[in-house]
């Protein structure tokens, strides 16, 4: 059964741990500017141990940041728990988690991207609790992403993103001051509308899991279920080997659709070697639903704020699409 948490209001406790990458020194200016918008909020901000440094690739080792992560899933008076961002080194954290004891609680707000995912999947998928995939509280504290930290924001404020649109013009991190038009395409037609239960994150990490009980979707297809992916850094030969490893282990079987969204990851390096479209045409061609690419989901800014657990309609027609979420079935 899925549970969703209740709105926060002024003067809740949101606590902020680094359970994958910390904040070095040289970004606690950006860092204190997101957490001010937390208190702007009328929210209470508790930072945790785990979140001012970095050092072999973690802002701490495994161990504390597994007790802190724990401390803050289990304490009452905690009622959300925002990353600054992501990492490479969640996935070490997964076996110390009692899933199963975290089913019985009230839910709580967690919310981000990247390797947030690591997290915010399994805790969908084995707790029942709903999640957010979104911009990172670190971005909170970018003018530039005004627009769509709102839609966290919402989320928050409300207990559900509301109603967003297709972002005409994308950037990239190695460029934020130049824009490129945006544009969303469903594979093999013009116009698609999907709708189901959705769960979803990045598929570098993601991809890792299959296999495993945090990524297992058996239970969470009983429901129509609509699955999105976002590619960080998977060249295309890797990025099709890592569709294809959840085609093969039947990750993708039974959906109502399949959203990917816009791949940072490099492209092909020459005209003879295998594109991003050649790899998502290698592995997806032939599934028996809809499949739509460059949607506002990841690491290519901006990005719609996503809830894991909750029904979502999602409706593409030339280039431009309308998102909506229900926590029931529409």
């Amino acid at each position: 059964m899925m549970v969703f948490p209740a709105p926060l209001q002024p003067g809740d406790r949101i606590a902020v741990t680094a359970f994958s990458s910390g904040v070095p020194p040289v970004l606690h200016g950006q860092l204190d500017r997101a957490l001010q918008c937390l208190r702007d909020q009328g929210w209470q901000v508790e930072e945790g141990a785990c979140l001012r440094g970095e050092s072999q690739d973690a802002s701490a080792p495994a161990v504390e940041r597994l007790a802190e992560l724990k401390r803050f899933l289990f304490d009452p008076d905690i009622r959300a728990i925002l990353p600054p961002w992501g990492g490479e080194r969640a996935t070490e954290l997964l076996p110390g988690i009692d899933f199963a004891a975290l089913a019985r609680l009230p839910p709580k707000w967690v919310a981000g991207f990247s390797d947030i995912s690591t997290l915010l999947t399994p805790l969908t998928l084995l707790a029942g609790w709903a999640t957010l995939h979104g911009p990172n509280l670190f971005d909170l504290g970018n003018p530039q992403r005004a627009e769509e930290n709102s839609a966290l924001l919402h989320a928050l404020h409300y207990g559900l993103p509301p109603q967003q649109g297709h972002y005409k013009a994308f950037w990239r991190w190695d460029a934020p001051g130049e824009r490129y038009p945006s544009t969303l395409r469903v594979l093999g037609a013009q116009k698609a509308r999907i709708a189901g239960r959705l769960i979803g994150g990045c598929l570098d990490t993601l991809s890792r899991l299959q296999g495993s009980p945090y990524f297992d979707l058996r239970a969470f297809k009983r429901e129509p279920a609509l699955l999105y992916l976002e590619n960080c850094e998977l060249r295309p030969c890797e990025l099709m080997r890592a569709l294809l490893g959840l085609r093969l282990s039947g990750a993708l079987d039974g959906l109502s659709g399949l959203v990917l969204g816009r791949s940072s990851g490099p492209d092909a390096a020459d005209a003879k070697a295998l594109s991003y479209s050649g790899a998502l045409e290698a592995a997806l061609d032939g599934l028996p639903y809809p499949v739509i690419v460059d949607a506002d989901i990841g690491h290519v800014p901006p990005q719609w704020t996503l809830m894991n657990g909750a029904w979502a309609e999602l409706e593409v027609d030339a280039g431009q699409a309308t998102l909506r979420f229900e926590k029931g079935c529409a």
